[in-house]
């Protein structure tokens, strides 16, 4: 069943965070894809609301330990998992101290305002791609939702795509609802050229405003296929996805629920 291993980098899952619409279909299409025949497994950011007692999480040694520099700063990788139940799902949260505690600032769950949010997505990013070449599960789909998980297909195509556990790994990124509250830190691509990407893979995002969808964009250019799960996504956007020339779902194709989804992920 190899052929049929999707792992799910989710911004959100409930009961791990309050139930909203982003959490409650971070939960609900692993699980309905689970019934369908798939083999899951979900990743997301250990945020400071997570109640690790509570929801029963521990430290994954063989996972952790490793260190990510972030703009010339080292931040330590901590890989810890729990159990979604009752369907037995593994979700592996990507944690560090110094980009997910919870502040006092916090406006949310996810701290959509924080000034450092560009090295936050860059650390999940890099952290989800570690985790997953360490688990040596090699999945078939990749479904990133959210922008805190919009980095990862720009970091699998350019840093891991030679790596075997991702030979042949077709990438889907959802549009979700929710933006990054504050501007993105004006050194973004700086950090990003630092971190490996050449001048051709950031060129042309340098004349774009430093918000929310120039990480979508980001993500729909690195991508296989794109969701938009938003029914208030920016036309512009929209039409950027069109345009692409890419697969992709609207809202109005996802009438039909969780067969949408199984039948998209089959076509790829």
């Amino acid at each position: 069943m190899t052929n049929k291993r999707i792992l799910f980098i989710n911004q959100e899952i409930t009961p791990y965070l309050p139930a909203n619409p982003i959490s409650s279909l971070g939960k609900n299409l692993p699980v309905a894809m689970q019934s369908k025949g798939f083999e899951v497994r979900t990743f997301m950011p250990k945020f400071g609301n997570v109640n690790e007692r509570r929801n029963q999480l521990h430290e994954v040694i063989r996972l952790s330990g490793m260190n990510i520099i972030i703009d010339d700063n080292d931040h330590p990788l901590i890989i810890k998992v729990a159990s979604l139940q009752p369907s037995r799902i593994q979700v592996y949260f990507i944690d560090n101290d110094d980009y997910f505690q919870k502040l006092n600032s916090d406006v949310d769950a996810v701290g959509s305002n924080r000034a450092d949010n560009d090295e936050r997505a860059i650390f999940f990013a890099r952290g989800s791609m570690e985790s997953a070449k360490k688990l040596r599960w090699d999945p078939k789909i990749i479904h990133c939702s959210g922008w805190i998980s919009a980095l990862v297909p720009m970091y699998l195509k350019r840093m891991y795509g030679d790596d075997p556990s991702f030979k042949g790994t077709k990438l889907v990124y959802s549009i979700l609802p929710g933006k990054i509250s504050t501007p993105i830190d004006e050194r973004f691509l700086a950090k990003l050229k630092a971190d490996g990407f050449s001048a051709r893979d950031i060129k042309k995002f340098q004349s774009l405003p430093l918000d929310t969808n120039l990480f979508h964009r980001m993500a729909v250019d690195f991508s296989h296929a794109v969701i938009i799960n938003d029914p208030d996504a920016d036309p512009e956007l929209v039409e950027y996805i069109k345009a692409s020339g890419k697969p992709y779902m609207l809202p109005e194709n996802l009438e039909k629920g969780m067969d949408a989804y199984a039948e998209f992920y089959n076509s790829l």
